[in-house]
């Protein structure tokens, strides 16, 4: 990959890391799911008026704009606001090994020795996370965990899917999901005028940040390196994004870093990396022993 290409794939990662962080400062300005209603308006407005749909497409999209939009995002909001980003952002990774489980069961794919190793890592590591003290309260890590299974829930979905291109994607499921977050909003939290009066940079620093950076800039980079190179030079780019959070985390949040967070998060992303890598691409020997080919993995 040049250079310039890898430093645009790095520049995605840093802004998904920072997103977490920036999720995290927002919802201890804003009630969480208020600030999600505000994201998903600022999407739409964004993207929608110049996006055109199909009638093919559109029983898709309402499908997506629950599981996704109406509880991945809203779950890893709530979540993010008890737990540490670090931690946060390892535990959502776990969208990966949920994606790999659902699609040996429900699309038959084959679920071979490499993808079983990258999945006893994975959850290996949220087990050694969990007996450490970084990890939140039950509620908050249940959140998180619910919030990586419908972001795997809505991968197979989009697989199944009629094509429908990123960003017409991104903003019909905004402006479908607009009504169900306000509807939870207005269920589950309370003073959304006032919280509004009262919200500051953090808040509304968040509703631009996840909206624009997030949504808009960070996926168009994305899609557009996915379109120039292999996918197997791209996706292994994304393994960095639980790190940098970590690392930003602990640097502007004063996250804890202990042994628990270390090994357990090492693990979780090992495991992404075995099931997402061809490993027979960095140790050749691997290769002569198995020739089969390989299904289709779920889109991130």
């Amino acid at each position: 990959m040049p250079l310039r290409d890898l430093a645009l794939g790095l520049t995605v990662i840093v802004i998904w890391a920072l997103n977490i962080i920036v999720i995290k400062l927002g919802v201890a300005d804003m009630p969480p799911l208020l600030l999600m209603t505000l994201r998903f308006m600022l999407v739409a407005v964004l993207i929608v008026p110049f996006t055109r749909i199909t009638r093919r497409q559109l029983p898709w999209l309402l499908l997506l704009s629950v599981t996704f939009g109406g509880l991945h995002f809203p779950l890893l909001f709530l979540g993010l606001r008890e737990a540490e980003a670090g931690t946060g952002a390892l535990l959502v990774q776990m969208g990966t090994p949920f994606a790999t489980l659902l699609a040996a069961a429900f699309l038959k794919e084959r679920l071979d020795a490499r993808r079983s190793i990258g999945l006893a890592l994975s959850f290996a590591g949220v087990a050694i996370l969990a007996g450490g003290p970084s990890l939140p309260d039950a509620l908050p890590t249940t959140l998180l965990l619910g919030s990586a299974l419908f972001w795997a829930i809505s991968n197979l979905l989009i697989k199944a899917a009629v094509h429908i291109a990123p960003l017409t994607l991104a903003g019909w499921i905004a402006l479908f999901a607009i009504p169900q977050v306000a509807l939870e909003s207005w269920l589950f939290e309370n003073d959304q005028l006032a919280a509004l009066a009262a919200a500051g940079a953090s808040g509304w620093g968040a509703v631009f940040y996840t909206a624009v950076m997030s949504s808009i800039v960070a996926y168009g980079l994305w899609y557009r390196l996915l379109q120039k190179h292999p996918v197997s030079r791209v996706v292994p780019l994304s393994l960095l994004m639980p790190v940098f959070a970590v690392i930003l985390g602990v640097w502007l949040l004063d996250d804890s870093l202990g042994v628990n967070k270390l090994a357990g998060g090492t693990l979780v992303i090992a495991g992404l990396a075995v099931i997402n890598l061809r490993l027979s691409k960095f140790l050749p020997w691997l290769g002569k022993r198995s020739r089969q080919p390989e299904n289709a993995r779920p889109g991130r």
